[in-house]
This record gives structure tokens, C-alpha cells and sequence, in this order.
């Protein structure tokens, strides 16, 4: 024969309650720790004459697509920073122009006045 175990509600203990709706936690951009293979990215990614994804797939052992990947993740959607390129000797130099990063107040809302 089964039997069923009879389930007891427990409650809070001491009349404690539990917060209605947990609170969603937000992700500020900081700074990075040293060492780390985003941290030598944009390292190269902020010097003058900039770099190519080819250089950056040998410094970090990323495949192209993660290095394109990382690009439209980390550098333009979390960290908000304005990432140039343009064709230098037949290759692609790609290279980060403004440390602002043009976050949400430097751009004009595309939804009409309430």
C-alpha cells in the first residue's frame, strides 16, 4: 500500500513576511580588473592608431565571431562606448573615440512628447 505524506504549510517564522516582489538588481559599468583578457582588448582598442580583429583573435584566442561578439556586447551595450572603425591598407582598424561613451542624455528619444 502507498502512503501519501500529509504536507504541512510552514509560514514564516516569528511573523515575519516575505517582501512582495523581489527587486531586480541593476548592472553598473565600473572598472575592470587588471589582466583580464576585456581589460587587454580595450586596451588595445584605446590606442591611437587602434587595432584589427586579427590582432585581437591572437592576443586573446577568441574566434572571430566571439571578438565581433564582444564588440556589440560588452563594448557598445554595457560599457557605452563609441566604437570607430575604418579601412586602413585593405584591413578593417577598429578603435574606441570618446571615453563618454554617449550614454542615454546625449541621445535625443525617438518617441513623441507625452
Amino acid at each position: 500500500m502507498l502512503h501519501s505524506k500529509k504536507r504541512i504549510k510552514t509560514g514564516p517564522v516569528g511573523g515575519q513576511t516575505r517582501a512582495k516582489g523581489a527587486k531586480k538588481l541593476q548592472r553598473v559599468p565600473g572598472p575592470t580588473r587588471g589582466g583580464t583578457k576585456q581589460e587587454a582588448v580595450l586596451g588595445m582598442l584605446r590606442q591611437p592608431k587602434g587595432t584589427t580583429i586579427a590582432a585581437i583573435m591572437k592576443a586573446t584566442g577568441w574566434q572571430q565571431h566571439s571578438v565581433r561578439g564582444f564588440f556589440a556586447g560588452v563594448v557598445r551595450n554595457r560599457l557605452k562606448l563609441n566604437l570607430d572603425s575604418k579601412m586602413v591598407d585593405a584591413n578593417r582598424v577598429y578603435q574606441i573615440t570618446s571615453a563618454d561613451g554617449g550614454g542615454p542624455s546625449s541621445r535625443q528619444s525617438r518617441r513623441r512628447p507625452a
